[in-house]
Formats: structure tokens, C-alpha cells, sequence
């Protein structure tokens, strides 16, 4: 896999021309002007450079990967260092919106090095993009305008400060407008639970949950076709939970219909579980159901 370690070599190979400022770019297409258009396929690449783009696709289609994917309303993408992309245009595409790069070092030692590690967003992938509203997408254009004018003007000792400063507030409002998508989009999350769940007792009657232990989080995401920090971002606005919180519940859920079972014990329902230490299932059980397994199934065998 091809990676580039500036930003000049990643337009370089991405056939773009060549950035003004060796650590930063801004490419703003306004009105009927159309972005320069990237490339037209890349087998799988990264590079030390984080993008933020609005992509409105105006004539032909994109595929990231093996999907295409629908850019004609316009959406925010966010991509950090080294995430791997790979695109595929399949024929001649314009597109319009906005694509600012800057290289990791241009933000180290500003606080906003330190904020941008807190947006979970920028751990997404494509299919999971910010989709704007309209005036959403007004405030974002004005925001990249006020960046492209410093950026085009001479560099003085105050540009840099100025240009982080706007980022800073761009990626605010992002992280105000995904919270808004999330509340605005229920269907999808109470969905995302459902196949959280799916997957889980998928896993566990497959036996594997008593081979191979408790999976990860990550592993499950990725059966889900979504990344790990979406998947945890959704189901934490929606339900208050996180991913972890919903794989103890349906772990503590299977558990109770395992120690009603006649002549079950507590170490044999751990381990058919994935749990490699009996006493760390003993603590969890205790305290999402408030007593212990040896309480709870006293308490049954009474009734």
C-alpha cells in the first residue's frame, strides 16, 4: 500500500495542482465552477494529511471501495491521517463544494491538535458522511470562504492563526449539525440495534462466544459493515447506552436464561458466555443486576 508523507506528493499523485502553502489547501468551487477532479481510480492508499470536503457530485458517479455512493445532495467527509482510501469515478465526474488539506504538523502544539482527536467523525467512513441541510450547507460555504481568503493572501505571521481558528469553528458546527442527524435519524439507530443484537446471537449460537471469548466491539462493527466509532456515537445518542453497556445487557440476558437451566453452574455459564474468569462475570452480573448469580438463582428456585 502507497503512502505519501506530504502534502505535495499526495496532489502529486493525485493529479491536482500543487498546493500553495506546503502543509495546507484549500480547493473552493463556487457558483457554476467545478473542483479539479482528482485522479480517476486508486487502488488502496494513506497519507499523513487530514481532509475535510463537501461533495456535491454534479455529472457521473463515485464508488469508494466496491460502493457507490450517493453525493448529488452534497456531504461532509472527514478523513484523518493514515486512514486507507480507494475510489473508483468509473467514468468522467464533476464535482462542486469544497476540499481542505492540511498535513497532521500544521496544527501540532494548537489546542485544536487536542480537540480534533475528541470528533469521532473523522473515524467514519464515507457511508456514514454529515448530510447537510441547506442553510447548514450556507454556514459551512461561508466558513471555507473566509479560510480561502487567507489562504490566498500573502502569508504574514497571523495567517496560520487565523486559518486554525476558522477550522476550529468549522468543526464545531460539524459536530453540532451530526448531533442534529442523529436525533433526526431514529429509524436508523433503533436499526443499528436491532443488527447490533443480530449479531450478537449470531455469534453466540455459533458456539464461538464460548471458543474464541467475548468479541470485540470492532469485530462486530465490522460484521455490520459500519465503523466501531459510528456505531458507538449512534447507539450512545439514541439510547443513552454505549456499545459496550448493550454487549454487557445481552451477555447479563443470556446469562439468566443460562443459570435457570436445573443443575447450571456459575463457572459453566461464564465460560459458555466467553468469560475466561468466572469471578469477573460473578462482578458483572452483580452489578447490572444487583445481586449475584448464586442470589439470583436462590431467588427463583424459591417461587
Amino acid at each position: 500500500m502507497e503512502h505519501f508523507k506530504t502534502l505535495s506528493a499526495y496532489f502529486k499523485y493525485l493529479e491536482l495542482p500543487r498546493p500553495e502553502h506546503p502543509m495546507f489547501s484549500v480547493l473552493n468551487a463556487t457558483g457554476d465552477s467545478f473542483l479539479p477532479c482528482p485522479k480517476e481510480s486508486s487502488p488502496p492508499i494513506t497519507n499523513d494529511c487530514y481532509n475535510i470536503s463537501l461533495k456535491k457530485i454534479v455529472k457521473g458517479d463515485l464508488n469508494y471501495g466496491r460502493t457507490k455512493y450517493d453525493f448529488t445532495n452534497g456531504a461532509m467527509v472527514f478523513m484523518s491521517p493514515r486512514q486507507v482510501m480507494q475510489w473508483d469515478s468509473r467514468a468522467s465526474f464533476e464535482q462542486s463544494g469544497f476540499s481542505i488539506n492540511f498535513h497532521e504538523y500544521f496544527i501540532k502544539g494548537t489546542e485544536l491538535a487536542q480537540q480534533i482527536k475528541k470528533y469521532g467523525f473523522f473515524s467514519y467512513s464515507v457511508n456514514e458522511a454529515l448530510h447537510l441541510s441547506p442553510s447548514e450547507e450556507k454556514q459551512m460555504e461561508s466558513i471555507v470562504e473566509n479560510i480561502e481568503i487567507e489562504y490566498h493572501n500573502n502569508q504574514d505571521a497571523f495567517s496560520k492563526e487565523i486559518i486554525i481558528a476558522h477550522l476550529s469553528t468549522l468543526l464545531k458546527y460539524a459536530n453540532r449539525f451530526y448531533e442534529r442527524q442523529f436525533l433526526n435519524r431514529k429509524e436508523l439507530s433503533n436499526d443499528l440495534l436491532e443488527q447490533f443484537n443480530e449479531q450478537l446471537e449470531e455469534y453466540f449460537q455459533s458456539g464461538e462466544l464460548q471458543l474464541k471469548g467475548v468479541p470485540s466491539i470492532e469485530f462486530i462493527a465490522d460484521k455490520m459493515s459500519v465503523t466501531q466509532r459510528y456505531l458507538s456515537d449512534t447507539l450512545k445518542k439514541e439510547t443513552g447506552k454505549t456499545t459496550t453497556e448493550h454487549l454487557h445487557l445481552f451477555l447479563i440476558d443470556e446469562a439468566k436464561n443460562l443459570l435457570l437451566v436445573p443443575d447450571a453452574s456459575i463457572s459453566e455459564t461464564a465460560y459458555q458466555l466467553g468469560f475466561g474468569y468466572p469471578q469477573y462475570f460473578s462482578r458483572l452480573f452483580k452489578k447490572k443486576v444487583g445481586v449475584s448469580p448464586k442470589e439470583f438463582v436462590e431467588s427463583h428456585s424459591m417461587n
